[in-house]
């Protein structure tokens, strides 16, 4: 398991919940409801245990299996409460606040810093293509300039 983010599930009716569930199956997540004590059990003497002073009222537990930089985002697209708050996480790094879970969810997947990347890598390159070309580019727009203002003096 790479994190698990906490979640004061109050507020949240059963389709919203289903609905987050079907969301979080899309991102290879895992949205379950444990009992309180039965997790403080589990993970007392590990190296989650600092995550037990958050597992208070209703909690839920959105675990992640998949590689690290792809943890799951809360809320998912647009599924927002009032009520709810989701706001806590524990991933290999430790347990994270608030602003740690907003700095994740605002986070760019693997795939966009890949991108990102290359096309940091790429623009040198395209730049020097287009200097190259245009120095003819613009010989050619005189040409085509003067051929079309002297069609014009016929």
């Amino acid at each position: 398991m790479t994190s698990i983010v906490l979640a004061d599930y109050r507020g949240l009716d059963v389709p919203t919940v289903t609905g987050l569930r079907d969301e979080f199956r899309k991102v290879q997540c895992e949205y379950k409801v444990f009992k309180n004590t039965l997790v403080k059990l589990a993970i007392k003497g590990t190296k989650l245990e600092g995550m037990s002073k958050f597992l208070e009222g209703p909690t839920a537990m959105i675990l992640s299996y998949e590689n690290p930089s792809r943890r799951p985002r809360w809320p998912p697209s647009s599924q927002r409460t009032k009520r709810s708050s989701f706001s806590r996480a524990d991933s290999s790094e430790g347990v994270l606040d608030a602003k740690g879970i907003e700095g994740l969810a605002t986070m760019p997947g693997k795939d966009e810093l890949r991108a990102k990347l290359l096309a940091t890598f790429m623009a040198p390159a395209t730049d020097l293509v287009r200097t190259i070309n245009a120095g003819a580019q613009n010989f050619m727009y005189l040409l085509s300039a003067k051929e079309r203002a002297g069609e014009a003096t016929k």
